[in-house]
């Protein structure tokens, strides 16, 4: 069963090249859910991830 927080981490529904960035960070979450037990450290792991993908995204942002 995946991590409460990869709901978080879909990027279909941003526009290029906002989808590249945000696909990156949750492929790369998606590869830890798989390989870490659950715990307080994955999740920690997980929310820290989301918010610099969110950072990321911001970035891109801030160019236009």
């Amino acid at each position: 069963m995946a991590n409460r927080l990869m709901q978080f981490f879909g990027y279909e529904h941003l526009p290029m090249p906002l989808q590249e960035v945000s696909k990156l960070c949750g492929e790369f979450a998606q590869k830890m859910d798989e390989l870490l037990e659950e715990g307080a450290e994955k999740t920690v792991g997980l929310r820290k991830l989301l918010e610099a993908k969110d950072c990321f995204v911001r970035a891109l942002l801030e160019k236009k």
